[in-house]
């Protein structure tokens, strides 16, 4: 089961489908996540988490949404 917000379906995802929905590069996204890294924790396999996307959207963002 998944979790919608307005416009993000929060589900498991793989770093090329979070950079796409944030219409970044994987590369940029790496450098964006990189200071959260200890407190989001390793992907499983491809993807991150369900519980790991929740953490990446409150350490960064909601995509396109500006802080």
């Amino acid at each position: 089961m998944s979790i919608t917000t307005e416009q993000f379906e929060i589900k498991a995802y793989s770093k090329k489908e979070l950079a796409e929905k944030y219409q970044i590069s994987v590369r940029t996204l790496n450098s964006w996540l990189k200071p959260f890294e200890e407190k989001i924790g390793a992907k499983r396999g491809r993807y991150y988490t369900v519980n790991q996307v929740k953490l990446i959207l409150e350490s960064i963002g909601l995509p396109g949404v500006m802080h």
